[in-house]
């Protein structure tokens, strides 16, 4: 494998990017902010550049760089594995009542084209998540490792990207197949959040919104919980999620964020399923409890690679 990267401020010109030509890369990644994404012409420029490459990426909430956080960046990450190692799947998601559906059509056509790892990016509002996955997973079955992540417009929750090819859209799932060497993939995921405050049971539900706490609307008690904060959801949510537990026996639970609002409805959106009858905490965390997270995820993925006498050569 071989690997160049650049960070950007302005958009990316024919001579910014000619150092990639060397290795001849056959994939690109384009992480950044949602302004590099919102006129549609990044997708075509990189094809223009490199027409043999596939072309995968979407807006964030920060770029990750090195051993360092930046914002307002655009990263390119120019990449070349071996001959027929990479294929590429899209499907549009209506809205988040058909994530499962999304999802399983996207397996059939990873299945189809033999991909044994897959990285999957997906909008990052509109979307339950947990549904898309668990369709994809329904397909490919638990031998297929499945990895990625939702795309960011800061913490706006408005519109964000997903980029594939020449394509840069609001509403489509991508994922990119690997297999051969390139199925080499190992992940990690871990968090730093803690719980604070009562366990509550999640007494009405559907899906990914959360409508009643104890029988309490969710978005008062939410707002209860913020105080000031609150007027600035759903944008401070990121910065409280669940963590979502069967039982309260000290399971470690899952962590489910704030995607969104509803006013009316009296109810909050979620990154993911809410199971009627769950147990619900709210967390949050420090800066150096979630570094922390993220560095312990990180050594749960290289182990994952040295059972597979590899080593790390790209990080995402």
């Amino acid at each position: 494998m071989l690997i160049n990267q650049t960070q950007l401020t302005t958009p990316p010109t024919a001579a910014g990017v000619a150092v990639f030509k060397v290795i001849e890369p056959n994939l690109m990644l384009a992480f950044g902010n949602v302004r590099f994404f919102a006129d549609g012409s990044l997708g075509k420029f990189l094809r223009a550049q490199f027409p043999n490459c596939l072309v995968i990426g979407c807006s964030t909430a920060g770029e990750i760089v090195g051993g360092a956080v930046y914002h307002d960046t655009l990263v390119l990450t120019a990449v070349r594995f071996g001959q027929d190692e990479l294929t590429l799947a899209c499907e549009a998601i209506a809205d988040a009542s058909t994530s499962r559906a999304t999802g399983e059509h996207l397996g059939k056509t990873l299945r189809a084209q033999g991909a044994e790892a897959v990285f999957v990016l997906a909008p990052g509002v509109n979307i339950n998540g947990s549904d898309m996955v668990a369709g994809m997973t329904a397909v490919l079955g638990d031998q297929i490792p499945v990895t990625g992540g939702l795309a960011g417009d800061d913490v706006k929750f408005e519109k964000t990207y997903t980029l594939f090819n020449d394509n840069i859209t609001t509403d489509t799932v991508v994922a990119l197949g690997l297999k051969g060497q390139a199925a080499q993939l190992a992940y990690g995921s871990q968090g730093g959040w803690k719980p604070f405050g009562p366990e509550r049971r999640g007494t009405r539900a559907s899906g990914n919104i959360l409508y009643e706490l104890d029988g309490k609307s969710a978005l008062q008690l939410y707002k209860e919980y913020l105080g000031d904060k609150a007027k600035d959801l759903p944008a401070s949510g990121l910065y409280y999620p669940f963590v979502v537990r069967s039982d309260s026996a000290g399971h470690a639970g899952v962590i489910r964020t704030i995607l969104n609002i509803d006013e009316k409805a009296g109810s909050l959106i979620l990154a993911g399923n809410m199971p009627m009858g769950a147990v619900v905490q709210l967390m949050h965390a420090k800066t150096e409890g979630l570094i922390g997270g993220a560095a312990n995820a990180c050594q749960e993925a290289t182990a994952q690679l040295r059972q597979l006498d590899s080593t790390a050569q790209l990080g995402i």
